[in-house]
């Protein structure tokens, strides 16, 4: 067996259901289908794997992965030294249910065991990056359809992960926090530093912080143009937007709705209860 995250997982549950069913049904925030509108049939899923971008055509009874070569122009180039691998259409159904079961049953953790035969399966596919590796986010490309129908691409959110960051990481999208209360020493410093690496490594150490009797304060954004991007929406939404990175980790909240109902009461700009009020 081997592990992976929610969020991996939920994305190639998404991958396979699309390949087992070849269609997308309409429906409601809750996740409750639209019998009223006509699902759209899927006719190719185009997805990035470690050795460029592949394309899955969706026949009758069979998924035709169709390899493809890494192209500086990010148009499909089909690499014609590799035969065309088809694979029955079911074989992606019984995949997508065991990580569905995967991911219903392994409540209140982040990482999942996945079998040795989905392993296989994975191995057979010729598929080593659990998440998609693409330069704008998106996490497959899809034509309705036609396979010669323009490709819209999907970023896949599954909601039976913890938490999705709405940016990435590095560092174009760091807030910088400044640690505003006792001087630490050294060690104390390198302990910080030494926490290992985890899904919750960047709460692990700002509550590490908090108990050595440190207070974290916004500084700046770390990119000049993502500043400037913020305060385009407003010239406080960056100490703003800190306040609320910092209750996600905190607090536990990754709502919106539950985030901004705590800076109403937590208030960091100290605007007056009566603006708040008037203005919304």
């Amino acid at each position: 067996m081997f592990e992976a995250t929610k969020r991996e997982a939920g994305e190639l549950l998404t991958f396979f259901r699309l390949l087992a069913d070849g269609r997308v049904e309409w429906g409601d925030a809750q996740g409750n289908r639209d019998e009223q509108i006509t699902p759209w049939p899927v006719a190719m899923v185009q997805r990035m794997e470690h050795n460029g971008p592949r394309r899955y055509l969706i026949e009758p009874t069979e998924v035709c992965m169709v390899y493809g070569e890494p192209s500086h122009t990010g148009d499909f180039v089909p690499d014609e030294t590799r035969e065309l691998v088809r694979v029955p259409r079911q074989d992606f159904a019984e995949a997508a249910d065991l990580l569905l079961q995967l991911l219903k049953s392994a409540s209140g953790v982040e990482m999942v065991e996945l079998p040795d035969g989905l392993e296989g399966f994975l191995n057979a596919l010729d598929i080593y990056d659990l998440e998609a590796k693409t330069e704008d986010r998106t996490d497959l490309s899809v034509a309705f359809w036609s396979v010669d129908a323009p490709l819209t691409g999907f970023c896949v959110r599954c909601r039976l992960s913890p938490m999705n960051p709405l940016l990435d990481g590095g560092r174009t999208a760091n807030l910088k926090l400044e640690q505003t209360g006792v001087k630490f020493a050294v060690p104390t410093v390198n302990k910080v530093n030494a926490l290992p690496e985890s899904p919750t490594e960047v709460t692990d150490r700002m509550l590490m912080i908090e108990r050595l009797g440190g207070v974290l304060k916004f500084a700046d954004v770390a990119d000049r143009v993502f500043r400037a991007n913020l305060q385009m929406i407003d010239l406080h939404f960056p100490r703003m937007l800190a306040e609320m990175v910092r209750a996600m980790h905190l607090e536990g909240l990754t709502r919106v709705s539950d985030l901004i109902e705590y800076i109403t009461q937590s208030n960091p700009l100290k605007i007056k209860d009566e603006f708040i009020g008037k203005h919304g």
